[in-house]
């Protein structure tokens, strides 16, 4: 079975709903990690968002990536620039490094933008996460 582990600054936010669709995609054949150069609570319009497209990780935690140096990964999918240009070299070369830098929603203060910001975001993911699995898997 295959390892994924996706990674961003936090671990609150793009990665926690990343993991999400990817746990549905690919049930059965890859594990799926997520976690962050720092660690942050997971965002609750996160949560919400995900939720209005039927995907719950209201469970998800915030990890740290130290937590997860020990595991050979197959993929490591960076979502923001900082996660990847911090992204530890301590994970094995053989992983294969795929990087797409996500809208932050989380930066939004204008309240009326904000959920627009968290669904920009979320669809933006999804499609990713689906094209990451049609090709290979």
């Amino acid at each position: 079975m295959k390892r994924i582990l996706v990674l961003c600054t936090g671990n609150s936010c793009r990665s926690q709903m990343a993991e999400g669709y990817l746990k549905g995609f690919l049930i059965g054949k890859a594990e799926i990690y997520s976690a962050g150069v720092e660690n942050h609570t997971i965002n609750k319009n996160a949560i919400k968002i995900m939720k209005d497209d039927g995907v719950d990780i209201s469970q998800n935690e915030s990890n740290h990536i130290s937590e997860f140096e020990k595991i050979d990964f197959d993929f490591i999918i960076t979502v923001c620039d900082h996660a990847n240009e911090t992204c530890p070299s301590f994970f094995s070369n053989k992983a294969v490094r795929i990087h797409k830098n996500f809208f932050d929603p989380s930066k939004i203060k204008d309240e009326e933008k904000l959920i627009f910001g968290f669904e920009k975001s979320r669809n933006e993911i999804k499609k990713f996460c689906q094209e990451f699995c049609a090709t290979y898997f």
